[in-house]
């Protein structure tokens, strides 16, 4: 009976070791040649090119680095050594590590016997027959045994075994991975009331030194044992958390060099004992870099921006696809005296190919479509109406998260009419991208959106409106997770209901108005589950996700207007304070390699925001139209969204029309012509600032039936 306790206690432990903490697992080993021109007798570090189809091996003995190539990346099985691929030329006494720079075009090499660290050059990239010695750098070190840098090139660490005082120390550097100006930032010599010898080991047999590829762990070799260590910062020695050991000595007697493939999905070790008869030892690790416990994503600045972005990014697209419909209201009500209703807010020139396409193909056309100047309400026809939009914000990082730069574009086209009772009905579409750069790395999201929204603006009374809206959106998301040296990338699909309810209530007096209103947001988002690709020991998988959104507004519009010979000017001006009380949501995901599971609670809790907004309508008898507004939403914590909107038309006749729009430096001008039933579009555009200006001049002849 205890046996069985015993068995089912060790059953346990291995289930728990395998869902809760990283795994490795021996894959193979080889032999370095110890004698001739090509061997290395002592080998102590072992290193990769960018691709893995290289595999570099240094050692205490044999002055020289010796070469392989590998038929199958970080495959030590298929490593071919290179006959005649070495680096000789005043070469370290007794080399114990080589470290490449971002670009293989230099590498810098530990020297145990002098103590300094040799610079090389390399004519051609990642090929060391083509070194040449570019002098020595002493960091006053007292047995120095290893020496990395972050992934720009601009930390340097170095392990100092000092006797008893083991110590790693952090330096910047004023150019990438020049060492000859360097600056001490901080040395780290142990934590948890413990020395890093003891911590490692507490022998004076530590001789690597290695990172994960975002700079979040750490890694120490010791005699038979692999420490690993959490930074709270990447690449920051600051703060650092004991993790635990790995002990190897079923496969190795005394390892010194460690090094990782990208994704840290496999890791290798350096066999130095003289007596042992395989070298170089690949492993297996369940999850990237998890040789004692995996990289959790949720103490990841980048993964949790990068997850907070897609529930960000959900509820911001309720505010974007509802604020052109809103502001259509809000301008139907403006100019409730106008016979023509249509209203060509903007036409921009987007980056987007799509949004392009759309802004040179299905404006135009909308464009072209005469609404009449009927002003009996029972037989209105339909007023069209567009409305461009570019806005740009950004969301400072946190002690949890990274910052976050966000630039949307999209563009609207809708349809209204007013029926007999005075109420306007219409139907919206908006197609939308958004871009976020997630930190400093790379990350970032990229999201197509397409809203279709059902809206009218109802009076109750002369001058009391309520405004509502309904709409629904589908949303398609590329992701990328740039973790420094490799990235993963994923697609994700989903869905979203929304609506919006509003109570306006106008008090005039002398063509001023101020009008009072308060708002209801609502609405729900689905996020499909996915999972990453291109990183095999990092790639997570995402469970599905559902974003819930109600926001409260309070606020007013002011505006005048101002009679003027031939023409009207109406000025205004917005304000809003919004209350976010949408409840937090979460999501859960997992490595897809080992299935470890994280949960990311409480994302996006109730925030606070106020809009303010100002810009002024201009329409005149002769047929011109000048419409500006700029925007800006600020929200509790410093994140902000800025937009700018300004257009013009001119309609010279019954049959011809001329528009002039603005987006940032460029300007376009399109001019529309109809003739017996054939339409032409002649369009310009200058990038009037552009240190090589793009212009073109588009013509399109098209018939409607």
């Amino acid at each position: 009976m205890e046996l069985l306790r015993k068995i089912a206690f060790t059953i346990f432990l291995l289930f728990v070791n395998i869902n809760a903490f990283g795994a490795i697992s021996f894959v193979d080993d080889i032999d370095v040649p110890a004698n001739g021109a090509n061997g290395q007798n002592i080998p102590h570090g072992v290193t990769f090119n960018s691709d893995g189809t290289k595999m570099y091996v240094v050692g205490a003995s044999a002055n020289r680095i010796i070469q392989y190539t590998l038929s199958t990346p970080f495959d030590i099985s298929e490593a071919t050594l290179l006959a005649g691929s070495t680096c000789t030329e005043g070469f370290a006494g007794d080399g114990l590590k080589v470290i490449f720079n971002s670009d293989g075009t230099k590498f810098f090499l530990v020297d145990d016997a002098t103590q300094d660290v040799e610079i090389f050059t390399l004519t051609t990239a990642y090929d060391i027959s083509t070194c040449t010695n570019t002098g020595s750098k002493d960091f006053e070190t007292t047995n120095l045994r290893d020496l990395k840098f972050s992934n720009n090139g601009k930390k340097v660490f170095l392990y100092d075994q000092a006797g008893s005082n083991h110590s790693i120390k952090q330096y910047t550097l004023l150019s990438p991975f020049d060492i000859s100006n360097h600056t001490l930032v901080t040395t780290y010599t142990g934590s948890d009331s413990k020395t890093l010898k003891v911590l490692v080991g507490n022998t004076n047999k530590t001789n690597g030194l290695a990172f994960s590829s975002d700079g979040s762990k750490m890694y120490v070799t010791n005699n038979t044992k692999i420490t690993e260590f959490t930074l709270s910062n990447s690449f920051d020695l600051s703060d650092v958390t004991f993790e635990g050991r790995k002990n190897v000595s079923d496969q190795v007697l005394k390892i010194s060099g460690i090094t990782f493939n990208n994704d840290g999905s496999k890791m290798f070790i350096v066999d130095f004992t003289s007596t042992s008869t395989s070298d170089i030892h690949e492993y297996n690790v369940t999850c990237g870099f998890g040789v004692v416990k995996c990289i959790d994503p949720t103490s990841n600045k980048d993964d949790v921006a990068s997850i907070e972005t897609q529930s960000e990014s959900a509820k911001k697209l309720i505010q974007h696809t509802t604020y052109p419909v809103i502001n259509r209201m809000q301008w139907l009500r403006r100019n409730n005296s106008r016979g023509n209703l249509t209203n060509q807010n903007i036409k921009f020139q987007f980056n987007n190919e799509i949004l392009n396409s759309l802004s040179k193909t299905l404006l135009p056309v909308y464009l072209s479509n005469y609404n009449s100047s009927n002003t009996d309400n029972e037989n209105s026809s339909w007023s069209l109406w567009s409305e461009g939009t570019i806005s740009v914000g950004r969301i400072g990082d946190t002690s949890v998260s990274s910052s976050k730069n966000i630039n949307t574009s999209a563009i609207t086209l809708g349809a209204d009419k007013r029926g007999k009772d005075n109420i306007m009905r219409g139907i919206a579409l908006r197609f939308g991208s958004d871009d976020v750069d997630v930190g400093d790395l790379g990350s970032g999201l990229n999201m197509s959106t397409f809203g279709l929204t059902f809206y009218e603006t109802k009076p109750k009374g002369e001058e009391r409106f309520t405004d509502h809206l309904l709409g629904l959106s589908f949303i398609n998301s590329d992701l990328i997770n740039n973790s420094g040296s490799t990235s993963t990338n994923g697609e994700r699909s989903g869905e979203q209901i929304y609506g919006s309810f509003s109570l306006r209530d106008t008090l005039s007096k002398n063509n001023l108005n101020f009008t009072p209103k308060i708002k209801i947001d609502y609405g729900v988002t689905h996020f499909a589950e996915y999972t990453e690709t291109g990183a095999t020991g990092l790639n997570l998988k995402f469970k599905d996700q559902y974003i819930g959104n109600f926001i409260t507004s309070v606020g007013a519009n002011i505006d005048k207007k101002f009679d003027l010979k031939n023409k009207t000017f109406l000025p205004y001006f917005d304000f809003n304070y919004s209350a976010d009380m949408s409840p937090s949501t979460k999501q859960k995901f997992s490595y897809s390699s080992s299935g470890d599971k994280y949960t990311l609670d409480n994302i996006n809790n109730a925030t606070h925001s106020v809009h303010t907004g100002i810009g002024f309508d201009l329409i005149t008898d002769s047929g011109f139209n000048l419409m500006t507004k700029y925007t800006r939403d600020q929200t509790t914590g410093g994140s902000y969204n800025d937009n700018f909107v300004i257009a013009g038309d001119y309609r010279a006749s019954y049959n011809s029309s001329y528009a002039l729009s603005v987006q940032e430096t460029t300007t376009e001008i399109s001019y529309k012509s109809k003739r017996n039933n054939l339409n032409f579009d002649v369009t310009s555009n200058l990038d009037f600032f552009a240190d090589d200006p793009e212009y073109g001049i588009y013509l399109k002849v098209y018939t409607l039936k």
